[in-house]
């Protein structure tokens, strides 16, 4: 992915958080996990260590154990299945949780506890309403 699609993407989930403070330097988001602090540029580019987070894992995606978690989303890009994480708190889960499946009972627990969190600070644009895998743009009525 080329650097401009990556800060266009940052910028849809900063747009998209309702925890997101935007001010003259740029934005202000915070960990899904632990809460810090992270901020970024006016164009969405990270000044601190953060990553996307796939709530639900790409890997779980197609998983019949799975389909409660993905059944409303239209894939992994799903702008609802993306927020911010610290590097840190992103590969633990990462290394941890997802690694384990949607199988395992705590894993799922986890994944929507998280995916509860983002439905709550998810702010829909009014004006565009962008499909994350396909790229296209579409009005909403």
């Amino acid at each position: 992915m080329s650097a401009a699609v990556v800060a266009r993407r940052w910028l849809e989930i900063l747009q998209s958080d309702a925890e997101v403070v935007a001010h003259a330097q740029g934005f202000q988001a915070r960990c899904l996990h632990c809460r810090r602090r992270h901020l970024f540029a006016p164009n969405g580019t990270p000044l601190s260590p953060a990553t996307i987070e796939h709530i639900v894992p790409q890997s779980w995606f197609g998983k019949h154990a799975a389909l409660k978690l993905t059944q409303m989303l239209s894939g992994p890009n799903d702008l609802r299945n993306l927020g911010i994480a610290c590097a840190g708190c992103n590969h633990s889960k990462g290394r941890g949780l997802d690694a384990r499946g949607p199988t395992d009972t705590r894993a799922r627990e986890v994944v929507e506890a998280m995916q509860a969190q983002r439905t709550l600070r998810f702010r829909r644009r009014t004006h565009e309403r962008r499909d994350a895998d396909s790229g296209a743009v579409g009005g909403v009525s």
